[in-house]
Order: structure tokens, then sequence, then C-alpha cells
């Protein structure tokens, strides 16, 4: 009855390490992913967005020609826009990349 613990328990063992192993390069993936940036632009390439992996609006670039000050209402459309579309791209790429590690296990990231 020992005997049948002891390969149960190899088996066990190699499931853990293949988990920790797993989850290392999820925690380097992920920490690699953080430090890429995505960028998007609207109105034509007026307005450029500039985020990281962490979900942060890095940088922001508004040519003057897109600020009129009779229709600022478009001026901020264009910035959501934007913003948006590059944080879309970063989740794209980090959806697909977590993907690939996980061989789809379909495990919630």
């Amino acid at each position: 009855m020992a005997k049948g613990f002891g390969g149960m328990g190899g088996m066990n063992m190699n499931m853990i390490k293949q988990a920790q192993k797993m989850q290392q390069d999820m925690q380097k993936m992920q920490a690699e992913l953080e430090e890429k940036e995505y960028s998007a632009q609207a109105g034509g390439g007026m307005i450029t967005a500039v985020v990281t992996g962490k979900r942060e609006l890095k940088e922001l670039t508004i040519h003057p020609e897109a600020v009129d000050p009779e229709d600022v209402e478009m001026l901020q459309d264009m910035i959501t826009a934007a913003v948006n579309e590059a944080l879309r791209a970063a989740e794209t790429d980090m959806a697909g990349s977590m993907q690939q590690l996980t061989g789809g296990m379909g495990l919630p990231f």
C-alpha cells in the first residue's frame, strides 16, 4: 500500500513542480508585459496616446490643429478614443500572451 502512495505522491510532486514553474513563468511574463508600451491614434493622427502594460497613461500628444476652442467636445472624444484603443491593444497583447503560456487551459486571467 505504501508503494501506491509513493507513485501517487511522485505524480503529485510533478504536478506541483509544473504548477510552480507555470506560476514563475506567468509572473515573469506579467512583469515584461507591464513594461511594454502600447500606442494608438485618433482623429487621423491628431491625438496619440501611449499606455503601459500597467494600464497607465504614459504620454498623450495633441497636435495644435486638433485644438478648436469652439469644439472641445470633439477633442475630448478623440482623446478618449485614443486612450481606449491603446488600452485595448495592451489587453489583447496580455490575453494572447497568457493564453500562449497556459496553453488555452481557460484559466481566469
